[in-house]
Parts: C-alpha cells; structure tokens; sequence
C-alpha cells in the first residue's frame, strides 16, 4: 500500500521520549508547552504561539477569542466551501452567522470576486483563509481586499507549514493563524494544534480561553490587572475565572515530541515541495492542475487531482493498492450539518471540484519511483 502519509514520528524519537519518561517528569502542561510555542513561534516568525490539543480546536479558540474579545463589527464570518469542517463548525458552534465563498480554479483558495461581492454586500467582521493542501492563495490581494473591508483575516495554515508567498510563509499574513500537529501532518505531537499571533492581548486571551477562562498562565501584569479589578485576592484567584473558558490544552508529553519534531520541519518541507512539483511535471491533465506562480514556494501535504474521470480514476488506483481521498470535505454548502441549518449551497467551482476533485499521497517518505507509478496510473486512465 502506498499510503497519504506517513508517521513522521520515528523510533529514535520514541526512544528518546522513553529516556525522558524514565526521569518521571510532569506530563500534563507545563514548561516543556511554553519551550514548544517559543520554539515555534521562532520557526514561523511570529511573536507568539499557543499550543491545545487539535488544529480542529485551534480554530475554535480563535473565532471564540474574537468574539469574547469584541473585536466583531458583527456576527458574520466567511469561510471558504472548500474547508475542513471545523472551519465552518465553530462558526455555528459559538452563534455567528457563516457565509460560504466560492474557490477559485488556480490554487483552490478563496474566489477573489466572490469574496468582494461577499465583503460589498454582507460586510462580515472575519474571513476564515484556507490555504488548500498547502497550495498558496494571492496574499497581496486577499490581505488588500480585507484591509479595504475591514475584514479581519484569519489563517488555516493546517495543511501548508513552510508553504511561503513571496518568501514569507503562511501564517504569517493574518490577525491569527492555527496549525495541526495531527499524525501525518507536516509534523506530529500525535494529536495537538497550534495558533500563532503578533497581537500581545489577544494571546494572553487565547491562553486564558484556553484553561477554563482562569488568569494561572497570564503574565504577572495582567493578573494584577484582573485580580484588582474584580477584587480577587491571590489564594481565590486560583479558582476565579474572567471568562467562559475551555479546557483545550494539550500536554508536555506531546510538547516533548513536537520539540524535535520542528528541528526536521525544513527538510521535510523542501521534500514535499519536490515531491509536488515532480507530480506537476508527471501527471498529464489537460482538464485542469494547479497554476503555480513565481512567487509560491508550496509545502504541499497532497496532490490535487480534478478530471471528470475521477470515478475511474480513483478505482484504479485503489486497485493499486495507491491511497486516495476526496477533495477535503467537497462542498461545504453541500455537507449534511450545513444542510440542515440553512439548506442546500451550490457555488459553481465548488461543485466541479467537488465531484472531480481528489487528492494522492504526498510525504517525506514518498520514493520518486512511487510518484511516477501513480502518475502513471492516472495518465492511463485520463487517455482511455
């Protein structure tokens, strides 16, 4: 079986976490968290970074920052139709109203003329961007087109670490962006999620969201500030919360792995870009493949395949013993849990991608010999 992905967490480093475990260290959150989001605020170039236990949870802890933050004009939100679900879940989940963009054709990314026609009319407080597989949208026109709006821009870098526009990387271009640390992702602390953020006060709210709402992991400053306020003393206020909270942390053990992890980020990145444009240069699509641009350097986690043969495609290369999936989660407007709050959405790219769109393994551990086959594969079948 060639599968999506591999596990990038090796045997050396479950030695390794064996011989730490043997010191008997504290396992739940903890210092090693705090070395996790300093090491990788550095890697990605931010200023800050807040480690919980999902990418899945790192976008509900941002939407839920805006929002108990006021920092919302208003309730509605834009999401790309070609998301993750849990884009498009915490929206509903925490009352906002979600607006569904169209994508477009060249990156799969947000729909440049849907989301203005979207920003004219609806004027939403936030854009949820979904840089798709790792592929990179225009940055310079969506972060020009939310400053024009005063839309705030947040980032679902999940599938793109080390995906850059113009040299700088994904994540780096919004009010927030969250990562996953899920198995198979470009790095694994087996479960976790990441959100990065240059804005001081809304990280010390996102640590705060974070664990029940209490002030424990705030700066000294802040908690004075808060426990003066609501004349909390020191001892009551290990048990006074400022926020309605979650408990969404993750623990050292993972931070431990994630550590090591980011030390191998840059070349497993380097070889999923290679590994994407070997499979750019292979597969013979003339219906459509992704059009890259000289300012992408793309990170990719999975190649995007979209041809009206997809069933035949897909059949063969099961038969192949070659792992596939559909594109993501197709069309959001289309996914049942949407349905039934607000009925049916078809947007036109959404629908071609959905019905013709999947995507094929790509991962540090991928052979050149193993591009070329399922290549291959899919040539035959598209020239039949």
């Amino acid at each position: 079986m060639i599968t999506l992905v591999k596990d990038t967490i090796d045997h050396h480093d479950i030695d390794e976490l064996i011989k730490w475990l043997k010191t008997y260290p504290r396992l739940t959150k903890g210092p090693l968290t705090l070395q996790l989001e300093q090491k990788w605020s550095s890697w990605l170039g931010r200023k800050y970074s807040v480690f919980c236990n999902s990418g899945s949870s790192a976008n509900l802890l941002m939407l839920y920052a805006l929002k108990e933050g006021n920092h919302m004009k208003n309730d509605k939100v834009v999401v790309p139709s070609v998301a993750w679900s849990t884009d498009l879940a915490p929206v509903m989940q925490l009352g906002l109203q979600p607006i569904l963009c169209d994508s477009n054709m060249n990156n799969l990314s947000v729909d440049l003329e849907h989301l203005e026609q979207i920003f004219k009319k609806e004027n939403p407080s936030a854009l949820i961007l979904v840089s798709v597989l790792g592929l990179v949208p225009n940055m310079d026109a969506v972060v020009e087109l939310c400053s024009r709006y005063n839309v705030m821009l947040l980032e679902d870098a999940c599938e793109s670490m080390g995906s850059k526009y113009k040299d700088q990387k994904l994540g780096t271009f919004g009010l927030m962006s969250s990562f996953s640390t899920y198995f198979g992702h470009h790095i694994s602390t087996i479960e976790g999620g990441l959100i990065s953020t240059d804005d001081h006060d809304l990280y010390e709210l996102l640590i705060s969201l974070r664990s029940h709402g209490w002030d424990r992991d705030l700066s000294e400053e802040t908690q004075q500030k808060l426990q003066k306020q609501w004349k909390a003393s020191e001892f009551d206020a290990l048990y006074t919360f400022y926020h309605p909270g979650f408990n969404l942390r993750s623990t050292d053990l993972q931070a431990k792995i994630g550590l090591k992890q980011i030390d191998k980020l840059n070349n497993w990145c380097k070889t999923r870009e290679k590994n994407f444009q070997t499979y750019q240069k292979n597969v013979v699509n003339p219906y459509w493949k992704v059009v890259l641009s000289e300012d992408d350097y793309i990170s990719n986690f999975a190649y995007p395949v979209i041809h009206p043969n997809r069933d035949e495609i897909v059949n063969s290369l099961q038969k192949h013993k070659i792992e596939v999936r559909p594109m993501i989660c197709g069309s959001m407007g289309t996914q049942p849990f949407y349905v039934k709050h607000y009925g049916t959405l078809k947007l036109p790219n959404v629908s071609t991608i959905d019905k013709y769109g999947f995507y094929i393994p790509n991962h540090p551990q991928l052979a050149s010999e193993e591009i070329h086959f399922i290549s291959n594969i899919i040539n035959e079948e598209i020239n039949k």
